[in-house]
């Protein structure tokens, strides 16, 4: 076994690495570049290595780079995580050529199955059941709309070294074909340097399953079952579950006796999953093979009881599966949920800054159900520009589906995340929805719930009640802690109001406290009595008539509290009759007018302005090219209109809500 090894990575997916190799008494080295020299994984390691400036493509994909912190910690072996190096064949023959164990397949498996294109063509052979498409070379956008119309419309266009939603986009039309080929290749190239496209069939009302297959150098070859990625958002998987919903067991064992006869046919040995397309009809077409070990592996490793990192450890240092395919059992449900740095309020643009406030809910075993987060992150840390904006992995296991549907809602609950804008309030919106609970789901399932983008959840009448009665019991707290603290108390000159109105998102719960201590009973207008207990917060446990609520609270100008729940985002006052009267009657402030400016919805920088001042611009027209965390996003006009004033150029760095260009 090796006694150090090297991660070729960073953030959680190194943290992870380092987390099995210390169980297994490895020494972990780390690397990192200057964004990250305080980050969490060079914390966590035995040793750590600077290798460049921020960009990727001056440290974390730079091999020489990588070379040098082997040659100078003397690692064996080294595991390159996902992304960055982890499926580049040439890394794995620079590390054979240093004498270095590259812990992940074959540098030929890489090749074969790193391009899509060549992988589609072995799939074929293998026997493997294909998606009909065009893998020859695609010279032009005008060849790109012809072949997008012989296949037929919708079609998907693909970078062929592509993955993680880089280079990917779909087309319903000529103009979409031909636009959709240009931004693909240019992501290609910016994130993989390699501009290589083809188009394939979109295959409608689709569901994205991956069977995660583990082999060895002994011929050895399993699979550990499938796990459903079909919650995806700009084909960037968001909420993965293992097993899945939909298949049956004549399916699973179909998709997992085509992933293995593929992984046999490449003499493929480390763990490496197989990504398939299922229709309605539980027909299942294969999309590719991912040479590396997949971001939500954790839900297979909570089904299985089996550690993925630390196969393929053994696995590269040479030792023989312990696990026969007989041995593998599927036990309970489990449920990951990305975390990412992403404002679903604007249309999930990525948000970068610091994190002022990260506590996640305790990992570990409560009760029938588990808690795992895996993240690369810590209170006080950055989220930067320069990398993939995940900040954690939560998941949970339970004996069920419906028990690890349940335990995820309460962690979200308790997840407390401040200082930058996150997707936490969709994914537990997700996890309440009719849809998920049903497993009704395909890959077009967030656009076709959310077509006008995600402006918060909408509760149930039960819900809102009880968070206008712990908007009530909070403020009643609170008038006593401040009478307390001036004396008024003691002094008997304060006696707490016994008639409130809670005023949520034009709502309105009039009530009458009939008690406030120990537990505070309040009687509604309708008659409806409420019993209600609710700790400190920011983050208040309550309880209303024994329904457990976890609630985030803060505390706003003007004796507001802000409410976060479920997916939420409300604001409650608690007012006497008389305030609730008189507040009535307040204008309310009109936003201010932005319609004739165009503004950076993300921070980011320009990559192209499209336009020129004094250019006359029509609905749908791009202005311009706005690049963060490695995604181009095309700004486009909304009206008819002139542009008066160009502020940015390309090349430039832009805050959130910075003017790139006016109109008239």
């Amino acid at each position: 076994m090796f006694g150090k090894i090297l991660i070729a990575n960073r953030g959680e997916i190194a943290c992870r690495v380092i987390k099995t190799a210390r169980r297994m008494g490895i020494r972990t080295v780390a690397v990192y570049s200057d964004a990250d020299a305080g980050a969490l994984h060079t914390r966590m390691a035995d040793e750590a290595v600077h290798i460049g400036p921020a960009p990727v493509n001056q440290s974390y994909i730079v091999i020489e780079k990588i070379l040098e912190a082997i040659r100078a910690t003397g690692a064996e072996a080294v595991h390159p995580g996902y992304g960055f190096l982890s499926e580049r064949a040439e890394f794995a023959d620079a590390l054979a050529a240093e004498g270095v164990v590259f812990i992940g397949p074959p540098a030929s498996a890489i090749r074969a199955m790193g391009d899509k294109i060549t992988s589609k063509k072995l799939a074929a052979e293998a026997g493997v059941s294909t998606v009909p498409g065009f893998m020859g070379l695609i010279e032009h956008e005008a060849h790109a709309v012809e072949i997008a119309r012989g296949i037929g419309y919708p079609v998907m266009i693909k970078a062929s070294a592509g993955g993680g939603g880089k280079g990917m986009r779909i087309a319903w039309d000529d103009v979409e074909a031909a636009e959709g080929f240009l931004r693909s290749r240019s992501e290609a190239a910016s994130s993989f340097g390699d501009d290589r496209i083809f188009i394939e069939k979109f295959v409608t009302s689709p569901r994205h399953i991956e069977i995660q297959v583990l082999g060895d150098s002994h011929g050895n070859c399993i699979h550990l079952g499938e796990r459903e990625c079909s919650i995806q958002r700009r084909n960037q998987k968001v909420i993965e579950e293992a097993p899945s919903p939909f298949l049956d067991a004549e399916t699973r064992a179909a998709m997992g006796a085509q992933a293995v006869a593929l992984a046999k046919a490449v003499r493929y040995a480390s763990a490496g999953t197989v990504e398939f397309i299922v229709d309605a009809e539980r027909n299942f077409y294969f999309l590719e093979m991912n040479t590396r070990l997949q971001v939500e592996h954790p839900v297979t490793e909570l089904v299985t009881g089996i550690d993925l990192v630390e196969q393929m450890i053994r696995v590269a240092a040479g030792e023989e599966l312990a696990i026969a395919q007989e041995d593998v059992k599927l036990d309970g449900w489990a449920i990951e949920s990305r975390l990412y740095a992403e404002d679903p309020y604007r249309n999930f643009l990525p948000s970068i800054g610091r994190l002022t406030r990260y506590r996640p809910p305790a990992e570990g075993r409560r009760g029938d159900v588990i808690i795992r987060n895996d993240t690369g992150v810590f209170e006080g840390g950055e989220i930067s520009m320069f990398y993939d904006p995940m900040i954690a992995k939560l998941c949970t296991w339970g004996k069920d589906r419906q028990t690890a549907i349940e335990a995820m809602r309460r962690a979200l609950d308790e997840f407390e995340l401040e200082g930058i804008g996150h997707n936490l309030p969709f994914l537990a919106a997700v996890m309440d929805h009719p849809r998920f609970i049903a497993g009704e789901i395909t890959t077009g399932f967030i656009a076709e719930e959310y077509p006008e983008g995600f402006a918060g959840a909408e509760l149930d009448e039960e819900t809102l009640t009880d968070l206008a009665a712990i908007a009530m019991t909070l403020h009643l707290q609170e008038e006593s802690r401040a009478a307390q603290i001036s004396g008024r108390l003691a002094n008997h000159e304060y006696r707490p109001g016994t008639h409130w109105v809670v005023s949520i998102g034009g709502r309105e719960w009039r009530g009458e406290v009939i008690d406030a201590a120990p537990v505070c009973v309040i009687r509604l207008e309708d008659g409806t009595h409420l019993e209600v207990t609710a700790g400190p917060g920011p983050l208040v446990p309550a309880a209303v008539n024994s329904r457990e609520r976890v609630v985030k609270v803060e505390r706003l100008t003007g004796g507001a509290l802000r409410m976060r729940y479920r997916g939420a985002d409300l604001k409650a006052r608690v007012l006497t009759p008389r305030q609730a009267e008189l507040a009535a009657r307040l204008p309310e402030k009109a936003p201010p007018d932005t319609a004739k400016l165009l503004l950076c919805p993300m921070p980011g920088l320009v990559v192209r302005i499209d336009v020129a001042e004094g250019e006359e611009v029509f609905d749908g027209q791009a202005l311009c090219i706005v690049e963060a965390m490695k995604m181009e996003n095309v700004l486009r006009a909304e009206r008819r209109s002139v542009v008066k004033k160009i502020h940015a150029e390309p090349g430039q760095s832009m805050a959130v809500d910075e003017i790139i260009m006016e109109f008239e």
